[in-house]
Parts: structure tokens; C-alpha cells; sequence
């Protein structure tokens, strides 16, 4: 029964959800608000209790075993716990001085510091996929050279570019991103087949 009753619940649920956008009616609606839109944060609070929890025993263990680059765990307990203590209404809660301290001078330079990181990685792919080697390459190239320029002041041409950036961007652009929306959305028709039919059944775990 602890294999049946998850399956049988999404089973249900994704029945309901499939017939609910065919049925326009007050209590369809009703329900519809109450299991999509009430729901999810309180089964979001849960999720956070199981993560922070998760967290708090995987960081503890790798202390106690002394693992490689262990220290960051104390760091990120240490800033876990002051961050929930700054938070508490005794505290000020969210809106406390704390709070806003920790955010901007702990989180933003964090996330400011990641993001500077990833334009090396986006800067390193970019050059990897340009690199004309072949007449697609090539293609490639010159359509993302007249996309990052169609900006710059270059005199006569700038209109040129200009239009023929637009071009790129909604024509060819346009079809391949409509192509690819397309195929997401029917992996994720698929895949919701599967999950509601029981074929899939990785998120529950191992047998």
C-alpha cells in the first residue's frame, strides 16, 4: 500500500486537473483554486521543514567525519542559523535590520560573485560553438556577431545591421525557438502521461 497510495493520489489528481480545464464551471474553479493555488504553500512549508532538516544532517555528518572542505559546513549551518534567528518576531522578522544585513552584504556579493564566475563558463562555451569549423559554424558565428552589434554606432551601416539583426531575431530565431517550445511541450505532455499513468515511478524512490 506505501507503492499504491502515492500512485493512486497522482492518478486522481491528474484526472481531475485534465477534466477541470475542459469544465468551466464555479465549482470546478473553486476546486481548482483550493488544490492549486492553497495547497502548494502549505506542501512548500512542509518541503522547506524536509530540506533545512536534510541540510542540517548531511552538513553535521560531513563535520563529524571530518570530509573534504568540511569547514564550509560550519559556515553554512552558522549562516542558516543566523539567518532563522534574525528572522524570529522577536527579532523584527523578515523585514529586521538583521535580515537586510545579511542580505546585502552576505547574499548579494554571494550571488553577484557566481554570476561573474558564470560569464567565464558562458564566455568559454561561446567560444567553443563558434569556432567555425564547418558552414553551419559559420552561420553561427556571423548571426551572433550581427546580434551584439546591432547596437554599436557604425556609421552608414548601422541600420543595415539593425534590420538585419531584427531579421535574424525574427525570422530564423523565431522559428527555431517556436520548434523548441514545441518539443518541451510535448515532453512535458509525455512525461505527465507517464507520472499520472504509474509508468514513471523514479520520485518514489528506490524499491
Amino acid at each position: 500500500m506505501k507503492r499504491q497510495l502515492p500512485l493512486i493520489i497522482i492518478f486522481v489528481c491528474g484526472i481531475f486537473m485534465v477534466f477541470q480545464y475542459f469544465i468551466p464551471h464555479e465549482n470546478s474553479e473553486f476546486i481548482y483554486e483550493f488544490a492549486a493555488l492553497d495547497w502548494p504553500p502549505i506542501i512548500g512549508v512542509f518541503a522547506l521543514t524536509l530540506g533545512i532538516i536534510s541540510l542540517v544532517r548531511v552538513s553535521a555528518a560531513k563535520i563529524s567525519k571530518r570530509d573534504e572542505d568540511w569547514q564550509y559546513s560550519i559556515v553554512t549551518l552558522i549562516g542558516l542559523a543566523m539567518m532563522i534567528i534574525a528572522g524570529l518576531p522577536w527579532f523584527g522578522g523578515q523585514t529586521s535590520p538583521a535580515v537586510k544585513w545579511q542580505f546585502d552584504f552576505i547574499m548579494r556579493p554571494i550571488i553577484a560573485t557566481i554570476f561573474s564566475l558564470l560569464s567565464f563558463f558562458i564566455a568559454s562555451a561561446a567560444y567553443r560553438a563558434f569556432r567555425a569549423r564547418s558552414v553551419l559554424a559559420s552561420i553561427l558565428l556571423i548571426s551572433a556577431v550581427i546580434v551584439m552589434i546591432r547596437f554599436m554606432p557604425l556609421g552608414p551601416f548601422t541600420d543595415i545591421v539593425s534590420r538585419t539583426a531584427d531579421w535574424v531575431l525574427n525570422v530564423p530565431n523565431l522559428a527555431a525557438k517556436r520548434a523548441i517550445i514545441i518539443g518541451v511541450g510535448l515532453g512535458i505532455i509525455s512525461t505527465a502521461l507517464k507520472v499520472v499513468l504509474g509508468v514513471e515511478r523514479s520520485y518514489l524512490g528506490r524499491d
